[in-house]
């Protein structure tokens, strides 16, 4: 499970920071790429990159305004173009269908997948299946803005092969048969059971992405315990009022939330464009002053998050 970080800016594209769009890579764990945002020459920046379109299975959309959807019908069209068939499902707030309709309608695009559209209309579940549930909720910004929680579910242990060798039980199909949990019966005529022989389980690991907020309850609910938090930073410590203002955060609120929420590991994104190339360590000093495990992301930045033991 790996973040790749497409677009890291905030409003408009930049010479170092495009704009938002998060892909969250689970190649090992279900051969997808799930992406989060999807702003202006987002296919651009997947160039510059392994991805392949045909992977991307969900795309989430935290809200409406620009600056994350623009990419959106462009990248769609060209993963029809390019040979993905797999279907695709688009998550949302309400009027997500309405633009890539009239998008791909008025452009002519014919999509040669299933595209599935939901539209996002409170906080709750969204998506469940035996491997992830996704979980939205409302933030503060000046439209409804959605934040995510990607939940990875428990996986079983792993089977105890030196047990199993000592008891003389050696490798063949009956390990998958124990793997699964069943009762095996040996030749001698011995019957073993496969759950004596699982380690503890794994735990699942949990990424919480934000869109734009204000500093909120909200965000601290959703990145509760997560094992990454990326929320967006647009302003800095002292622009506290502004940001308040304009519906953001500051470096420093989008840090206490993740100390709040008890994360092990903060990213920040949608940096402004008036912050310099020379100013990002700064941001991310104030961060730290407040959560040390602060990092200020940077577009095409990735990061493998660990499995917990």
């Amino acid at each position: 499970m790996e973040l790749l970080f497409l677009g890291t800016g905030a409003g408009v594209p930049a010479k170092l920071r495009n704009v938002s769009s998060i892909a969250l890579k689970l190649l090992e764990e279900r051969g997808a790429v799930w992406l989060f945002d999807c702003g202006e020459a987002t296919q651009h920046q997947i160039l510059h990159t392994s991805l392949k379109p045909r992977r991307i299975e969900k795309i989430f959309i935290s809200h409406l305004h620009g600056d994350h959807i623009y990419g959106l019908p462009g990248l769609l069209g060209s993963r029809s173009f390019q040979g993905g068939e797999s279907g695709l499902t688009v998550y949302g707030p309400k009027g997500i269908k309405q633009f890539i309709d009239v998008s791909l309608s008025i452009s002519q695009t014919h999509l040669k997948y299933p595209l599935d559209i939901v539209e996002v209309e409170g906080d709750g579940v969204i998506f469940e299946d035996e491997s992830f549930k996704v979980t939205a909720g409302e933030l503060q910004h000046g439209l409804t803005s959605f934040g995510y929680r990607i939940e990875e579910k428990d996986k079983p242990g792993e089977l105890q092969v030196h047990s199993l060798k000592e008891r003389g039980v050696e490798p063949g199909p009956v390990y998958k048969k124990l793997k699964a949990g069943e009762r095996v019966t040996l030749e001698d005529g011995s019957v073993i059971d496969g759950r004596e022989f699982i380690g503890p389980s794994i735990p699942g690991r949990i990424v919480t992405i934000l869109g734009d907020t204000r500093f909120c309850q909200k965000a601290i609910e959703l990145a509760s315990s997560a094992d990454v938090l990326v929320h967006e930073a647009t302003f800095n410590k002292d622009q506290e009022e502004m940001a308040h203002e304009y519906f953001h955060s500051t470096s420093t609120q989008a840090a206490e939330a993740a100390g709040e929420a008890g994360v092990n590991v903060l990213f920040l994104t949608h940096i402004s464009s008036r912050f310099s190339k020379e100013s990002w360590p700064e941001l991310e000093n104030e961060a730290r002053e407040v959560f040390p495990e602060s990092y200020i992301a940077k577009d095409f930045l990735e990061y493998t998050i660990p499995l917990k033991k």
